[in-house]
């Protein structure tokens, strides 16, 4: 059916139903035409949400009442837009009707709550808004994979050219020999071409590059991320929500994180909004339990002087909102009242008008209805101009009972002052004085103003902002332009303060990861005043910390201003300093100019603290590109809100908070939590042993394959590089799959630096991996290094030790591939107890992964040497068994030759533990949590798969290193 429909069809769409298209609401079951839509599938959030008919369709309910509509119904392109959308409804002989994201019924969403709508098809298929959003989230690679393939392209040309010069010394030596050693046969040979002589030693070196690697990264980065999944200590079980890694690609990118780009709001704060206090008329009133007890509401009843502007407070804050009430069946008491917002700040304000008796209980598309200290009052709702990031204020145009057309706005203190009238600033300095008050208090604060408009004033503005508002083109900014015509003359009545508490734990957090070394900086909308409160209480600003503030207006001040705080830093300019860099989004706007950038740019990477205030979303993106772009450090942005999106996909790694903003955040994110706390083990320790054990896992891969495939090129050295492989098919392609393939697992999924509670503990272990020292250019060629010596080692003593031809225990002769198989089973030995060595914490399934490959190759051998004829394989391999393990030179080669490797690398170890321990105390023995019968009772619940039987048993032994 959904394929049948065409724009302009109607459609009735059913309760408990998948809408099949983007649709316009016209009618609904409800009263007034409001319906409630579930928009999880689109962006994660499991609220309702209410939408709205066209209030000229709103009172068409039977389906052939629809047949008779006519009408043309215009709108603005397809876009990608979730909660936007501009569109004009135009029905013969009625004037034309706006519709916005109100009316917006999307593809994807499902009708909860609501009998049946009917709606009008806008967009069908890919048109539609969810299929417009049906593209991958930016690509992001973490700065080991980055390195990674750099180091593999520089490998394959050193491999390119060992086989170019392998190809030289191949026709040099065939020169010099086909006539001597006529009895090989090589005269036949000097005809093969420079390319196929080429091609063999590609095929014989090919193995130098680990093939494998990017299954062996992939499959391990997936079971990090269920590790992540699954830590009990970043369950949140108030919520019942657990971490979520939602790519696995940047697991090590959060250990090398330097700078963190934080939302304040939801973030670092709960965002659970609760009235606190207000100013009206020069007076300071704060929120009490009751009415009765408020010293306000005794001063409306008692007839105050200031009584008149504490009833048009309190009608402001309880009729200026888009908040819904919903009220329980067959209830009338208005303390039953539940108040569904759209941001918790509009919430808080309307449960504080009701704790000073003016009580909202009912609203329709065109009138509110509230009860003011038990007297119940409607007023007309003619227009809301809505709160915009951009606007920073909200306004209603309202006619009450007497007739008068009044406008109630509250916003930001900068753009409601601008906007007061000459005769309208009574209170001008008192409420900017108790602002400042609350700011220092680190409360969130609005100023609330009114203006009273002419009747004919607003019959010329109604036309203008109609137009505006029908208007199919740059909508937005002519609505705007239309709102800031009739936002003047206002006159200010108070101000109102909410309190939005710290998140547990957040102050310990922060100071962990100051001392970790990594820079926060706090991205806020709020007042500066608040920020800066804000920045003491979570221990982000310390007392003694100068503060650098930065409040120009244009931007020959700004350049001024930053150049006098550069040349101030000196020498240290670049270098971390003792100092906070406050900036407002105004002078934020000039410092990010291009000409400015730079140094602005320099002047924050110079202060230990960035804090913003006043700044749009765009801004924060920018702020976060400005630093991702510029400096050569890891990234990590944090916010709980859609205006966090942006930021969140320009940091490197991004983390999304699921919190009451809703989960738009964190469907964006890489990783999402549920308290900022969490960030702490997130990065701390999850980050720092994955960047640990994939720089192990890297490295060690690369080793292994060297250690072995660069023995063919020895070999060719002794065999005239001819091109013939030392080994035995099978044991080149099983050397990967089987014999070498537990211990890069073991190591990339169980080993640890230390145990978690030391990590937690001693915030400076961070450091290592922030800084790049297990994984960087300088550290990989040494590897490969260690990887050739090695080689040289396993092949060369062999060698010679075999040279004389060892007379072995069935009488016969050795050939190549006796001494390659001994050779291979030195190698294997080698790397696997290499991975022993560089194996920090061993468990029961490290052991099992180095000593079970070791006694699989053993295994291998004794059963591929006697499995021919049987199956009409490994013929060449027949008696290799007893040929090996008969002669006691082999068995005195299997203790020296590895020990003799390996005999380098121990001392450096020594060395190494020795200096770490002076540094750090020893680690904490790690024990398991009897908490993770919660998290595996949450995945039942949630129907996650559980976590695998042999998790569950792991034993952890601590080795420091």
């Amino acid at each position: 059916m959904w394929k049948e429909l065409s724009v302009g069809d109607i459609v009735k769409v059913q309760n408990n139903t998948f809408f099949p298209a983007d649709l316009v609401q016209l009618s609904s079951s409800e009263p007034q035409g409001i319906s409630f839509i579930e928009t999880a599938n689109l962006d994660g959030e499991t609220n309702l949400k209410i939408r709205q008919g066209v209030p000229t369709t709103a009172k068409i309910l039977e389906t052939k009442d629809f047949a008779q509509f006519s009408g043309t119904l215009e709108s603005e392109p397809p876009n990608r837009h979730l909660y936007e959308f501009n569109g004009v409804l135009k029905e013969h002989d009625k004037p034309a009707v706006a519709l916005g994201p109100d009316q917006l019924l999307l593809r994807g969403a499902m009708l909860r709550n609501t009998a049946w709508v009917f709606g009008i098809v806008i967009y069908t298929g890919h048109d539609t808004k969810l299929m417009r959003n049906s593209t991958s989230a930016p690509l992001k690679r973490s700065t080991v994979d980055r390195l990674t393939n750099t180091q593999i392209l520089m490998l394959f040309f050193i491999l390119i050219i060992l086989c170019i010069v392998s190809c030289i010394f191949n026709q040099i030596w065939t020169s010099e020999h086909f006539q001597t050693d006529w009895y090989l046969g090589i005269v036949n040979l000097m005809n093969k071409n420079f390319a196929y002589n080429l091609l063999t030693f590609i095929i014989l070196y090919n193995n130098l590059i680990p093939i494998s690697l990017q299954v062996t990264l992939e499959l391990v980065r997936f079971l990090q991320a269920i590790f992540i999944n699954m830590d009990i200590d970043m369950y949140h079980e108030e919520s019942d929500t657990p971490a979520m890694a939602r790519t696995s690609n940047l697991n090590e990118e959060l250990g090398m994180v330097k700078y963190i780009f934080s939302d304040k709001t939801g973030t670092l704060t709960r965002n659970v909004m609760e009235f606190k206090k207000c100013t009206v008329a020069r007076t300071i009133y704060t929120a009490e339990d009751t009415p009765a007890q408020s010293r306000l509401v005794q001063n409306i009843i008692n007839n105050h002087h200031t009584a008149p502007i504490l009833r048009e407070f309190l009608t402001l804050m309880a009729i200026c909102h888009t908040v819904i009430p919903e009220k329980k069946p067959g209830v009338e008491d208005t303390a039953e009242i539940q108040y569904h917002a759209a941001s918790p700040d509009e919430r808080a304000l309307v449960y504080g008008a009701k704790k000073f008796g003016y009580v909202f209980h009912t609203r329709t598309p065109t009138y509110v209805e509230i009860e003011a200290l038990g007297v119940q009052e409607r007023y007309e709702i003619l227009n809301v101009l809505e709160f915009t990031s951009t606007r920073k204020r909200m306004s209603v145009i309202a006619r009450n009972s007497k007739g008068e057309i009044k406008l109630y706005c509250k916003g930001a203190d900068t753009v409601i002052y601008e906007r007061l009238a000459p005769n309208g600033v009574a209170y001008r300095e008192a409420t900017l004085s108790h602002l400042e008050e609350f700011a220092t208090e680190g409360l969130r604060t609005l100023c609330c103003a009114v203006s009273v408009i002419p009747d004919d004033v607003y019959e010329d503005w109604k036309h203008t902002y109609h137009k505006a508002s029908t208007s199919l083109q740059y909508r937005e900014q002519k609505v705007e332009d239309a709102a800031n015509l009739i936002e003047t003359n206002l006159m200010l009545l108070g101000a109102t303060a909410i309190e939005d508490k710290l998140q547990d734990g957040v102050p310990e957090t922060i100071a962990s990861l100051i001392e970790a070394k990594i820079n926060v900086w706090v991205l806020t909308g709020d007042k500066q005043e608040t920020a800066i409160n804000i920045g003491y209480s979570c221990q982000l600003l310390s007392h003694g910390m100068d503060l650098i503030i930065l409040n120009e207006d244009c931007l020959d001040n700004t350049r001024s201003c930053i150049q006098r705080y550069s040349e101030r830093f000196d020498h240290t300019l670049r270098k971390e300093n003792n100092a906070a860099l406050i900036v407002d989004g105004k002078t934020l706007k000039y410092a990010l100019s291009c000409d400015l950038r730079r140094d602005f740019l320099d002047l924050c990477i110079s202060c230990k603290v960035v804090i913003c205030c006043r700044v749009s979303p765009i801004q924060k993106a920018d702020v976060v590109e400005l630093v991702t772009t510029n400096t050569k450090s890891v990234t990590l942005a944090i916010g709980d809100g859609a205006n966090d999106v942006a930021m969140i996909q320009k940091a490197h790694v991004g983390v999304g908070i699921s919190g009451v903003e809703g989960l738009q955040a964190a469907c964006a994110s890489d990783y999402s939590i549920a308290q900022f706390s969490y960030l702490r083990k997130l990065l701390l320790v999850h980050g720092a042993w994955n960047y640990s054990r994939m720089c192990k896992l890297i490295l060690y891969s690369f080793y292994k394959n060297i250690c072995l495939y660069v023995i063919e090129l020895w070999f060719a050295i002794y065999s005239g590089w001819s091109g013939q492989i030392l080994f035995e098919r099978w044991t080149i392609g099983l050397y990967n799959v089987f014999f070498t393939a537990l211990p890069p697992f073991a190591m990339g999924l169980f080993d640890k630096v230390t145990s978690a509670e030391q990590m937690l503990k001693e915030p400076r272990l961070y450091e290592p991996s922030q800084s790049a020292q297990l994984f960087n250019v300088k550290v990989f060629w040494h590897w490969i290094l260690n990887a050739l010596v090695h080689s040289v080692v396993l092949y060369w003593l062999p060698m010679c030790s075999y040279k004389g031809d060892v007379i072995w225990g069935n009488g016969r002769d050795g050939g190549y591939l006796v001494l390659g198989n001994i050779v291979y089973t030195y190698v294997v030995v080698t790397v696997c107890l290499k991975a022993g060595l560089i194996t920090n914490s061993w468990t029961w399934l490290t052991h099992c992964s180095i000593w079970g490959s070791i006694v699989l190759w053993f295994l291998f051998i004794f059963i591929y040497s006697n499995i021919w004829p049987t199956l009409p394989v490994g013929a060449v391999f027949t008696g290799m068994d007893d040929m090996v393990f008969s002669t006691p030179v082999f068995w005195l080669g299997l203790l020296l030759i590895p020990a003799t490797a390996l005999l380098p690398d121990v001392i450096v170890k020594v060395i190494k533990t020795h200096k770490q321990e002076k540094k750090f105390p020893p680690p904490i023995k790690e024990s398991r949590s009897s908490s993770l019968t919660k998290i595996l009772s949450w995945r039942r619940r949630n129907s996650v798969a559980p976590l695998p039987a042999w998790q569950n048993s792991i034993r952890i032994t601590e080795l420091h290193m």
